[in-house]
């Protein structure tokens, strides 16, 4: 019984390095059994199984080596069943062999390194010892001495390839994964019928890098607000900003108003106000919905002649009703501008421009025509549904100064003009001035105020209209019909023709007037002089225009 278990394990020890001689040229023909397992075999290998074999299993194994060194492609037959290598095999090409069973081949080797035991159990311990120690010998010999052998490989698996590893950041790694199949979770497709071409994607972003250009930026925008991605949309903005002209900035204006971008829609409101004319006539203009045209007809800073304004608001109505599907009717626009309409300043255009224009469009109802017109023509003047506030170019308060401390009574008036030169420090926009009114009591006047460069006697700005008085010492405000502009240190006349009955004056004027700002504590100093030529009698001292209105 000691002889066969020392059989046993000798058979147990020596088997796996007749197994190993049968590996492919890409193994090592030996195995390592410094550590040996509980039973004083070697741990299994992570790419072949060992199975313990007797003497006759490895003699078998080694015979069929002999015969199948020459062949490239060798297949083992019945006759190698003996071995536990025959129960697995494997083409030198595979990459997922499965495991074939082995426990009928390795019951049998052990079974014959039972009975040769037996067999020999007659003789001494020393001498079967030494007869299985040389058989094992013999063995391992001939296994060194012969060519491995590929088609022996127990099982192979090729390496998967790592393509992370090629990556030094994670930038790299995400810029690979873009348009790859490489752990794409959707697919797009794109063109229609044999052009289709279907196009890997992630469920996320790849990089900070982005490339926008003027046919996408708006789509891009769309998506950074969709899904949240608060430095993509900056990165929009920013390029919209750098690429705001006055041929786009209503089509990017209705976008910031759609996608809420207060800053993106401020620069654009800025950039129609300076460049109002430009803004009005590009192609997107008429593209824009009501409430964009309505924030736009409602602001103060545009800087456009009011029936300019009317002409191009009929020209979005016409396209908003073929957009409607309606006939481009007089109704049908009213219809289609609804408030809009209330919007333009009909009061601030002169008479001819109001009967050449809006008067005959059919826009407006009999009953706004007659009112403006009355508005127009007579003192006092009925009240119109229109606003008549003028348009300044600038944002902010509006600002005025008087001239004189004290009031007097008895001013007349024979057709001639009142007229005082003035100059200012910095760069303001005149858009009316303070007049007296009469000593009588209630009346009208009729009156043209101007304001004259000096040098070249060029009118700059003009309003033939009117005012109601009530008989006090008050200024009553005369409006031009657009913002004059008045630059630093330059030369200007103030001039204005009264029609009506003796008025007020003023007296004890000043020659240098300062206005401070409130908020900002910015001075705008005027200094007044003697106009030259007719002027009923107004100087720096007496006279007439007492205020200046204007903003800075």
């Amino acid at each position: 019984m000691r002889c066969c278990v020392c059989l046993f394990q000798s058979s147990l020890q020596c088997s796996p390095s007749k197994m190993a001689a049968g590996e492919s040229n890409s193994r090592s023909s030996c195995l390592n059994f410094s550590n040996v397992g509980p039973l004083g075999n070697a741990p299994p290998s992570n790419s072949a199984h060992s199975t313990p074999a007797s003497n006759g299993g490895a003699a078998g194994a080694t015979g069929r080596m002999n015969r199948s060194a020459g062949n490239a492609n060798p297949q083992s037959g019945p006759e190698s069943g003996g071995g536990a290598e025959s129960a697995v095999r494997s083409t030198p090409g595979a990459q997922n062999s499965s495991r074939q069973p082995v426990g009928q081949s390795a019951g049998a080797s052990v079974s014959g390194a039972t009975s040769g035991a037996a067999s020999n159990m007659t003789s001494s311990s020393s001498s079967s010892t030494s007869t299985v120690s040389s058989s094992a010998d013999a063995s391992a010999a001939a296994a060194a001495s012969l060519p491995s052998s590929p088609a022996s490989v127990l099982v192979y698996r090729e390496p998967v390839y790592n393509w992370q590893a090629t990556k030094s950041t994670v930038k790299e790694r995400f810029a690979f994964l873009f348009n790859n199949e490489v752990l794409s979770d959707v697919h797009f497709l794109v063109g229609k019928g044999m052009g289709v071409q279907r196009i890997p994607a992630h469920r996320f972003l790849y990089s900070d890098e982005v490339q926008i250009g003027p046919e996408t930026v708006m789509t891009t925008l769309y998506t950074a607000k969709k899904y949240a991605v608060p430095a993509l949309e900056a990165h929009c903005v920013e390029f919209l900003k750098k690429n705001l002209r006055a041929d786009n900035a209503f089509m990017l204006l209705t976008q910031a108003r759609l996608f809420d971008e207060p800053q993106l829609a401020s620069l654009c409101l800025e950039n129609i106000d300076k460049n109002t004319a430009d803004a009005l006539a590009a192609e997107g203009f008429t593209d824009i919905d009501l409430d964009t045209l309505m924030a736009v007809l409602e602001r103060d800073t545009l800087g456009l002649r009011e029936v300019r304004l009317f002409g191009s608001a009929v020209r979005w109505a016409e396209a908003e009703a073929q957009r409607q599907q309606l006939q481009p009717t007089p109704e049908n626009k009213r219809r289609v501008l609804g408030k809009a309409l209330s919007l333009i300043r009909f009061p601030l255009m002169t008479i001819e421009e109001f009967a050449a224009g809006p008067a005959q469009s059919g826009i407006l109802t009999d009953r706004e025509v007659v009112s403006l017109f009355l508005h127009f023509t007579v003192n006092p003047k009925p009240h119109v549904e229109f606003i008549d506030r003028p348009r300044c170019c600038l944002r902010g308060k509006e600002c005025s100064i008087t001239r004189f401390s004290q009031v007097e009574s008895r001013w007349g008036y024979s057709g001639t003009s009142d007229r005082i030169r003035f100059s200012v420090n910095r760069r303001i926009f005149v858009v009316g001035f303070g007049l007296y009114g009469s000593i009588h009591g209630p009346t009208d006047y009729q009156v043209n105020i101007q304001i004259i460069h000096t040098d070249s006697n060029t009118v700059l700005g003009q309003n033939d209209t009117g005012f109601s008085c009530d008989g006090t010492a008050s200024t009553f405000r005369v409006m031009f019909k657009e913002p004059v502009e008045i630059l630093p240190s330059v030369n200007y006349i103030a001039c204005a023709t009264l029609k009506g009955p003796d008025s007020h004056y003023g007296t004890k004027g000043m020659r240098k007037v300062t206005h401070e700002a409130p908020a900002t504590g910015t001075k705008t100093c005027f200094t007044f002089c003697y106009a030259a030529g007719n002027n009923n009698g107004t100087s720096v001292e007496d006279g007439q225009i007492p205020d200046v209105i204007f903003y800075t």
